[in-house]
């Protein structure tokens, strides 16, 4: 997902809901520090990360590992490379049902909710009347009676207050529309082993199930946990929601496997990178478009026709008449791309700005994301960016940086 799960733990500017970074003179005392903690939301993992070894955290309000002992170069690399496995249950976990839910879900993202077939999910966008993105959403049709939707944790608060806003308003009209919101923890296993893996502890042929599509199954002995061909690294992946009772019992048996290593929120955010995929807070947010961010894929054929989601004369303004800025990736050498830094044309003239930006550790060199003006958007187009008052050669760059995975089922 564009999202979903890490916020950018490494990023310059703080992710939505973590600490600000302090500098000189603003170091808290250790029961300030141990208070904030107290305060923080903890997994059902939360134990778990601990006794790994993991470096915690403050992100979106929650208590989350950053990474382990072995590293953010090497976990990365791992992922690439084997396989690694993610918390990501502090992400907003929704059952929509009633004979209304697909209407429902429709009045407020850009997707084609009603063409998805049963088990299978699309990567949607929630947006506002002026066309910004609010949240990017993952919509699962379900082989039950109901929509599951997964939004960022640092939208919660905000995605839920919109749900139930409209939920409340569909009902008042005589509509069929009910919100549960899970308190399942959230597994991602990520990497090219991941199949192999996993299918040791399933029932259901795993061959036979597409990028984007979902089953309910028993996994490792645990029931009823949803089990969806996706995930935030560009690998083939799944996220796995579990009961909270449970979901130390099925962690514990995937890291029983020596090839499983634990992975925290600084190898989710290169990973991502990497594979081109936006950050929700960095690289779009409610002051950016569809157009502007390049996801006008996620909306549908029939959606652009009736103009019936929030925003749709914004956005469909904005294709037609072509956006005044884009967003691009960039790659580099010299000191790493960073966040809010100033990307220029060969003149020396701003042109636009870096939204996420890291070493690669696939690559060996700087990638980034940002927005420049639509006329430096081309591939291939040379700019500079300013890293500390000097200006360093950038090159506009294809995404994603790091060919994807994702599986489709012959």
């Amino acid at each position: 997902m564009l999202r979903a799960g890490c916020r950018a733990a490494l990023s310059r500017r703080p992710p939505q809901g973590s600490a600000p970074r302090r500098g000189a003179g603003e170091q808290r005392s250790g029961a300030a520090e141990a208070a904030a903690g107290e305060s923080l939301k903890r997994t059902p993992l939360d134990a778990l990360h601990r006794s790994r070894g993991g470096r915690m955290v403050p992100f979106a309000g929650w208590s989350l590992p950053l990474h382990y002992g072995q590293g953010h170069l090497q976990s990365h690399l791992h992922t690439r490379r084997r396989c690694s496995l993610f918390d990501v249950s502090h992400m907003l976990q929704t059952r929509v049902y009633g004979r209304d839910r697909i209407r429902f879900m429709e009045s407020l993202v850009v997707g084609d909710i009603a063409e998805l077939k049963p088990g299978q999910g699309t990567l949607t966008l929630l947006t506002n009347e002026r066309g910004g993105i609010v949240d990017d959403l993952i919509i699962t049709n379900t082989l039950e009676d109901h929509l599951y939707v997964v939004s960022n944790a640092g939208c919660a608060d905000k995605d839920l207050a919109i749900m139930r806003g409209r939920a409340a308003e569909l009902q008042a009209t005589g509509g069929d529309i009910h919100l549960e919101v899970l308190d399942n923890a959230l597994l991602a296993l990520q990497g090219p082993s991941m199949a192999r893996v996993l299918q040791a502890g399933l029932s259901d042929d795993l061959g036979k199930l597409s990028f984007m599509n979902s089953i309910t199954t028993t996994v490792f002995g645990v029931p009823s946990c949803r089990v969806t061909r996706c995930g935030y690294t560009g690998e083939d992946g799944v996220e796995i929601s579990v009961p909270t009772g449970r979901a130390v019992e099925l962690a514990e048996q995937l890291l029983g496997v020596p090839e499983v290593w634990p992975a925290g929120l600084a190898a989710r955010d290169s990973l991502r990178l990497e594979a081109g995929l936006c950050l929700y807070g960095n690289d779009i947010d409610e002051t950016t478009t569809p157009a502007e961010a390049g996801l006008m894929w996620t909306l549908g054929k029939r959606r652009r026709a009736a103009m019936d989601f929030p925003g749709a004369a914004v956005i469909m303004a904005q294709v037609k008449e072509k956006p005044k800025r884009k967003r691009v990736g960039l790659t580099s050498v010299g000191p790493p791309i960073r966040p809010h830094m100033a990307i220029l044309d060969p003149e020396g003239t701003p042109v636009g700005t870096v939204t996420s930006g890291c070493p690669s550790p696939s690559l060996g060199k700087n990638i980034a994301m940002g927005y420049v003006e639509a006329a430096h958007s081309r591939a291939g187009t040379t700019l500079t960016v300013e890293v500390r008052k000097k200006q360093h050669p950038a090159l506009v760059t294809k995404m994603p940086f790091v060919p994807t995975q994702y599986y489709m089922a012959k």
